[in-house]
Order: structure tokens, then C-alpha cells, then sequence
């Protein structure tokens, strides 16, 4: 048969140990090609990028040459990749020996033209930046070179051209997390330590994570919680409820922290920017905790409460009412003015408390009502006199106890005030706060998407 008569003719006395060449000072050229099937797996632990490619070797071979003619006009015959040279062209980024199915023939071609096609999977090293995670794009590359062979012997070249390798997704299984943007290739020489040059070929796999399983899990849920912890604020800021409402949500997020940190890719070299989003978010909701601790305690009822100094007063129920345009503002200035007219009346009750058994302050008062009444009644009335100045007196300590419980009420009722206040202003604080925060990185993480 035809075949077998052509492959005894080329392989009875060829030489594989030696490059096929007539004159030593011919050089090889040998056009590679590259395209990816699969993105199998990306350790951004280990810095190892595992992906599954389809790769083609073309080169000429000068002994392996015959007439169609004479062999039935066989134009193409498939050999076994042992029994002929083959180039040492291998993977500089290889960190481990693929799974690559064994591929044991080439087609030659009547012209000598060897094509070396098989698949590959690939783990190399690659400098993965996960700053941007869940929207990174990760830039891995693949350089080709002969391991042995300089220049002068084996020359590297593209086999088909750059643009149609660069956005070839024909055979690309595009369901995983990863997703193919385009390969770019590039030829260069090097040389080691000033000896010979050599070629290689880089080809740069750009790959862009999908994001909406990491959004989904991640991002919404921790957005939800700081949305309740805003919703919070509007807690009456003197019932306790607001701080055991705080206390569960810092504990919740504590809890999703430590279910997701599994998920988090990490590095040694770095932290993604979603853990720092995170660490900010759980100093924020301590922060939220921290403010309503200190408006409670303010606002809080106490016996032995100060006074609002009066700066206080002139700050947040004047100056902070107007700037933060609280509708309530005329009623905290009512309520001083109100409690300025309590304080003149109290001091006006001290001053009836030292009236006479008989209710008058002046003597004369006394004479002019006494001098109208009968002599024996007022004898008869000044002997019981004992008992009802013991009556007066219990009488007068009951009012000075109410009025010192009502000056008890108005002391709290400002501090109250003051607490709304001060509640407000840092509601609005922390409310720029988490906002300025929010489309900062919104904007990061869009302008790292559209990139």
C-alpha cells in the first residue's frame, strides 16, 4: 500500500536526533498557534493559573520530502511524533504537569511541512491581582521558547495573524466564572547573561471574572444591614430599644463576616478591596453603636442631672436648629422660655413660703384683717394655731418637693432636647459618611468593570 511504502521510504533512514536541515546554517523557522478552550481553575493562593488550550506547531522538515507521483498521489501522511525530530519548544511559566491527553502522531505534508497539533492543560504562574475582586481582570501570560536552541537554529513566528488570534472565542467554553476577552501575542528576543539570543513567543490570555454570584452572596447582603443601621436612627433615641437594635445588627455582620471569609479570595502579597469595604462597614455599624450609646446616656433621666449649660443651649437648640432646619426648633426655644418663667416661679413660691402662719407676708395686713374680726374669735383661733402651723409646714414641704420635681422634669426635659438635637447632627454625619463611601466605590468598582 501506498502509505506503508511512503512511510518506510521516510523513515528508513532518517535521523531524528539532528535538526532536519541540509545546511547547518539554515535556520527553523517554527509558526505556533494558540487558542483556549477553558479556563479550568485560577488559585489566587498559589498564584496559579490552570487552563485548558488547543496548540498547534508548524515546521519544515527537509528529509521528510517525496514525489506524490510515485506514491499514488499522496499529498499528506500522518507519522508517529517518536520517530521524527521534533523542536524543544516549551512553556516558561509551567509550574506542574498537566492532565494533556497523549497525542502520538503529526501530519507531513509532500513538502516537508510538519503540523504538530494537541491539546494542552496548563498550569502556569501568574501574577494574579485580586485588588478588584469581584470585578478584576486578570492578565495571565504564556511564553513560548526553545529551551535549548538559539536563534541562529530555531526562530519562532505566528502562525496565523495577530488580530485573528486575538478575538478568537470559537472554541471557548464560555459557562464558568471566568470569561475570555481576547489573547494578544508577542514576538521577542532575549538573551541570558549577555550569551546568545533567543526567541520566544508570548501570548497574554486576558480573562475577566463575572461578578453576579459574588454580588449576590456579597455585596447585597452587607448592604441591606447598613440600610437597617441607618433605618435605626429613627429610634426614639431615649428608649433602649435602639441599642439592643444596634448591638443584634453588629452581631449579624459579625456572623456573615465569618460565613464569607471562605469565599474571599486570599494572597499574601494583598487584601481585595471588598475586605476592606467590609472592615469599614463593620467600623461603621460600631461607630452607630458608639452614637447611640452616648445619646441614651444623655438623654437618660437622672435626679442628680446638671443643668445645659447655657453654650450648649445657644449651639444645638439655636444655631444647630436653624442649620439643620429641624421643624421643632420653635418649640426647643419655647420650652427655654417656658422653662425660664418655671425657674422665676419657683423663686417667687420660695418667697411666699415665708408668709405668716396666716398667709400674709406684712404685719400690717394682719392688723387691718385682725382689726376686723372679733377679739374672743381670734383668742379661740390662736389656740389652735399649734396644729395648723404643723399643717403649713407639712403643706409647704409638699410643695417644695413638687416643685423640685418639676425643676427635676424640666432639667431632663432639656437634656432631651439637647439629645434630639445632637441625635440629628450626627444622623446626618453618618449618613454623608456611609454615602461618600458608597459612590466611591461604586465608582471604583464601574470604572473597573468598564475598563
Amino acid at each position: 500500500p501506498a502509505l506503508r511504502r511512503l512511510s518506510h521510504y521516510l523513515l528508513a533512514h532518517y535521523q531524528k536526533g539532528t535538526r532536519p536541515v541540509r545546511d547547518w546554517r539554515t535556520t527553523t523557522n517554527v509558526a505556533i498557534d494558540l487558542m483556549v478552550y477553558a479556563i479550568l481553575s485560577v488559585d489566587e493562593k498559589n498564584q496559579v493559573l490552570t487552563t485548558y488550550i488547543w496548540y498547534r506547531q508548524h515546521w519544515t522538515d527537509e528529509f521528510l520530502r517525496w514525489d506524490p507521483a510515485g506514491f499514488d498521489n499522496l499529498t499528506q501522511i500522518s507519522l508517529p511524533m517518536e520517530s521524527i525530530w521534533v523542536p524543544d519548544i516549551l512553556i516558561n511559566e509551567f509550574v506542574d504537569v498537566g492532565k494533556s491527553p497523549h497525542v502520538p502522531y503529526v501530519y507531513v505534508s509532500h513538502h516537508g511541512e510538519v503540523q504538530n497539533l494537541k491539546p494542552i492543560q496548563v498550569m502556569t504562574a501568574c501574577s494574579l491581582d485580586i485588588y478588584n475582586f469581584p470585578f478584576d481582570v486578570q492578565n495571565c501570560s504564556l511564553t513560548f521558547t526553545s529551551w535549548l536552541h538559539h536563534i541562529r537554529d530555531i526562530n519562532l513566528s505566528l502562525w496565523r495573524q495577530p488580530e485573528l488570534v486575538k478575538f478568537d472565542r470559537s472554541v471557548f467554553m464560555n459557562q464558568g466564572e471566568w470569561e475570555l476577552l481576547y489573547v494578544l501575542s508577542h514576538f521577542q528576543e532575549f538573551s541570558v547573561k549577555s550569551s546568545d539570543n533567543y526567541a520566544e513567543m508570548k501570548f497574554y490570555v486576558v480573562i475577566r471574572r463575572r461578578p453576579l454570584f459574588y454580588t449576590v452572596s456579597l455585596l447585597l447582603p452587607s448592604i441591606f444591614l447598613m440600610v437597617m443601621d441607618i433605618v435605626g436612627f429613627y429610634l426614639p433615641p431615649n428608649s433602649g430599644e435602639r441599642v439592643s437594635f444596634k448591638i443584634t445588627l453588629l452581631l449579624g455582620y459579625s456572623v456573615f463576616l465569618i460565613i464569607v471569609s471562605d469565599t474571599l479570595p486570599a494572597t499574601a502579597v494583598g487584601t481585595p478591596l471588598i475586605g476592606i469595604y467590609f472592615v469599614v462597614c463593620m467600623a461603621l455599624l460600631v461607630i452607630s453603636l458608639t452614637e447611640t450609646i452616648l445619646i441614651v446616656r444623655l438623654v437618660h433621666k437622672q435626679d442628680l442631672q446638671p443643668h445645659v449649660p447655657e453654650w450648649v443651649k445657644h449651639l444645638l437648640l439655636e444655631r444647630a436648629t436653624v442649620l439643620l432646619c429641624i421643624r421643632d426648633g420653635k418649640k426647643f426655644s419655647q420650652s427655654r422660655t417656658q422653662s425660664s418663667d418655671i425657674s422665676r416661679q419657683a423663686e417667687n413660691n420660695d418667697s411666699t413660703a415665708k408668709l405668716t402662719p396666716y398667709g400674709f407676708e406684712d404685719p400690717r395686713e394682719c392688723g387691718a384683717v385682725g382689726g376686723t374680726r372679733p377679739a374672743l374669735a381670734f383668742a379661740s383661733w390662736a389656740e389652735g394655731s399649734a396644729a395648723l402651723q404643723g399643717v403649713l409646714r407639712e403643706t409647704t414641704a409638699i410643695r417644695q418637693f413638687l416643685e423640685k420635681r418639676e425643676e427635676f422634669r424640666d432639667v431632663a426635659r432639656e437634656w432631651l432636647q439637647v439629645g434630639y438635637v445632637l441625635d440629628v447632627l450626627l444622623f446626618r454625619a453618618y449618613l454623608v459618611a456611609v454615602l461618600a463611601y458608597s459612590i466611591t466605590l461604586g465608582t471604583l468598582w464601574s470604572v473597573w468593570r468598564d475598563a
